[in-house]
């Protein structure tokens, strides 16, 4: 039974420390939409969408007024679109015509993301998979609410270095056709290693081949509630520090429960998966960097920052799946840069460097997120830091992922402001030296020993 306690504590943990739900996903299956010709494909993709997710966004709204939880986003995720459109599609200019089709669902349904132009390419690329890779720089360039990833490796599977080639290439387009709007189309692409069939938070949502026709799931943030608990065991040791962790999680992922449960019977879409995800924004107070801060590190890069993150990491995951049977997504702590008040600071003050934070991607959930670089980065220069967080992901059998923001006209010491829940960024340094020889030499990188376990 929950005690009037529990109750008050909730009601603190939203007013006064940031918990909140960050998003509803509404995840679509297009495989029954699938047409040869590109008109009808067009036609059924966004009768299907608007259709299933017509009362998505009146349903979040009536949640957070009933219960006082915040919902930050209602979002929407599809089949990758590479496997949609590969019969009616034959040129990237025809891909472009879905990402419009999509962008004009999400404005017709009223959500904030859809997700999924997508293609997964970890050990090959099919001729319909590289039209819609090469079409992204002008979908993302054309539309405002599209969402765009792209999976290039896994451990089962490898990287596909050809697709890792391509997408420096990929991400310095999309850098270019945003250059008015300081390259923003890069904060709606990413590309991952291990992607998950089932994560809520964009711009890496897709709804995944092994998912229902339809599906909820719920995404839960509250980075400035786990800084507050940490305030009152100041001093404590780690079993101590860990315990107040995972109870706070505990407490975090409950939450995230409920209107994933409340939204699933309104909607009378099955449940999937809470994702519980320490996901700062720009506020003061919702930092990662803060909870580090709290732990006794002066700042976010110090020696000391990659085991606090792997405690916290560790001890999230711990405390969400007792909280829910059904935990899943990326869960844990994301570290973007752009995102993370506290984050930046410590770019800022030289505490964190580019390098610094590709050792702690080894322990987040994620990546390297939301990191502004100079705009004349070579691209294969993009290509080798997304083939290192690839061997990461693919080594240590875990998700990583790559959204990095080659700022075109800007340099290391300016500022590029997103706004929103994009935040803004200082441009960071990047390793000179080159890799060219390296990234051109093509194929594929096999799968690790350790990935034969059948």
């Amino acid at each position: 039974m929950i005690n009037i306690h529990e109750v008050l504590e909730t009601n603190d943990m939203i007013e006064k420390d940031n918990l909140d739900v960050r998003t509803i996903t509404l995840g679509i299956s297009l495989l029954n939409c699938i047409d040869s010709d590109l008109d009808r494909l067009n036609e059924k993709i966004y009768n299907r969408i608007t259709t299933v997710a017509k009362d998505l966004v009146a349903t979040g709204k009536a949640i957070e007024t009933e219960f006082g939880i915040p919902i930050v986003h209602k979002r929407i995720s599809v089949t990758p679109i590479a496997l949609i459109g590969g019969s009616a599609c034959k040129t990237p200019e025809d891909y472009v015509t879905i990402a419009k089709t999509l962008d004009r669902a999400a404005k017709t349904v009223g959500v904030n993301f859809i997700g999924g132009y997508s293609a997964l390419v970890s050990k090959g690329m099919t001729a319909s998979d590289e039209l819609l890779i090469r079409s992204i720089p002008k979908a993302l360039a054309c539309t405002d609410f599209v969402c765009s990833s792209v999976n290039l490796g896994s451990t089962k599977t490898g990287l596909n270095m050809d697709a890792v080639k391509l997408m420096g290439e990929i991400v310095h387009q999309a850098a270019e056709e945003t250059k008015e709007r300081d390259s923003i189309g890069c904060a709606k692409l990413v590309v991952f290693c291990n992607a998950p069939d089932d994560n809520p938070f964009m711009a890496g949502a897709f709804h995944g081949v092994t998912e229902a026709d339809e599906i909820i799931n719920v995404g839960v943030s509250g980075p400035g509630v786990m800084r507050k608990a940490l305030e009152s065991v100041r001093g404590a040791d780690f079993g101590t520090l860990c315990e107040t962790v995972k109870k706070t999680a505990f407490k975090i992922t409950r939450v995230g429960q409920l209107v994933a449960r409340e939204a699933s019977n309104r909607l009378g879409i099955p449940f999937g998966i809470i994702d519980l995800s320490l996901a700062p924004t720009p506020a003061i107070g919702d930092s990662i960097a803060d909870i580090f801060e709290e732990m006794g590190l002066q700042r976010a890069g110090a020696p000391g920052t990659t085991v606090a993150l792997a405690l916290l990491n560790d001890q999230v995951k711990k405390g969400g799946v007792m909280a829910s049977c059904y935990v899943g997504g990326l869960s844990g702590a994301f570290i973007p840069v752009s995102e993370d008040q506290g984050m930046i600071t410590a770019v800022q003050e030289g505490a964190l460097t580019l390098e610094k934070l590709e050792a702690m991607t080894c322990v987040c959930s994620v990546g390297l997120d939301m990191i502004a670089i100079p705009g004349d980065t070579k691209e294969t220069t993009i290509s080798g830091i997304i083939a290192d967080e690839m061997a990461i992901g693919m080594i240590n059998q875990k998700t990583t992922a790559v959204r990095i923001i080659p700022v075109i006209g800007k340099g290391v010491g300016e500022t590029v402001e997103f706004g929103g829940l994009l935040g803004y960024a200082p441009i960071m340094p990047v390793n000179q030296f080159d890799c060219s020889d390296f990234i051109n030499r093509g194929g594929r990188i096999p799968a690790p020993i350790h990935s034969f376990k059948n």
